[in-house]
């Protein structure tokens, strides 16, 4: 299943920005519109089997990999990795203690 299947169960529950930095998974036309609608800019780079490219903020789009890397460095430490925690706001609180050492590290 791509990903942009499983995008229109969310749309609905994206909060306001001025845009969406996503990967190809998320090309498609419906999506592109309806974030359009929403008023939100989409930084997503076409499909290579797309017929006609859309263009897309290539220097934008290049900053995505420091969110990816900080959810990598995030699932490195066992309690976020393996979820341990039973309450919802214990875990929440154990990724923003995660986030900051990180950050300060």
């Amino acid at each position: 299943m791509s990903d942009h299947k499983g995008a229109r169960l969310v749309l609905e529950a994206l909060p306001s920005g001025s845009t969406l930095i996503a990967d190809r998974g998320y090309d498609s036309n419906w999506f592109r519109e309806a974030l359009a609608e929403k008023g939100i800019e989409p930084c997503i780079p076409p499909t290579r089997n797309r017929k006609t490219p859309i263009a897309y903020d290539k220097a934008l789009y290049s900053q995505r990999h420091k969110v990816e890397n900080m959810f990598a460095k995030l699932k490195d430490l066992r309690r976020i990795a393996t979820r341990y925690d039973r309450c919802a706001d214990t875990f929440f609180s154990a990724i923003c203690i995660a986030a900051t050492m990180i950050f300060w590290l």
